[in-house]
């Protein structure tokens, strides 16, 4: 149980964890106090450390993937996620198979990143290009 508030976690058996330290990797750490634990009659199943000590890692930005997990399991997002398939999956293949994207021949996270960007870029480009020469085919035949 989470109460975010206060910076704190519950354990199992009802006791605070209290916020620690955010490592480098961006997660938070919630320990909780030695000397309650080490009386709990829940240790066993709360934690196995020497120092009878629960500790619990969340990352920064969890509260923002449980509120977006959250909302796409609502009723009208459901229909929207599952429409996932046929635009942006179909995105992906497209780039995979047709642009090279399958493999790199790049050393180096930023020159494949530039390359991504590029390729997406590209891809968006001939997106709006077919969407334009749709719509101006349109204005032509109405």
């Amino acid at each position: 149980m989470t109460n975010r508030s206060q910076q704190s976690d519950l354990c199992p058996g009802g006791h605070e964890l209290y916020y620690s330290t955010t490592n480098r990797n961006g997660y938070r750490e919630y320990k909780s106090d030695p000397e309650k634990c080490a009386e709990c009659p829940l240790l066993e199943q709360c934690t196995h450390s020497k120092n009878h000590q629960k500790v619990i890692t969340q990352h920064v930005w969890w509260s923002y993937v449980e509120k977006a997990e959250e909302i796409r399991h609502t009723r009208g997002t459901k229909e929207i996620y599952s429409k996932r398939k046929e635009s942006v999956e179909r995105t992906f293949a497209e780039v995979k198979e047709n642009n090279g994207m399958r493999f790199t021949r790049l050393r180096g996270m930023e020159k494949n990143k530039v390359q991504a960007l590029l390729i997406f870029a590209c891809h968006n480009l001939k997106k709006l290009a077919l969407w334009q020469w749709k719509n101006r085919k349109m204005a032509i035949g109405a």
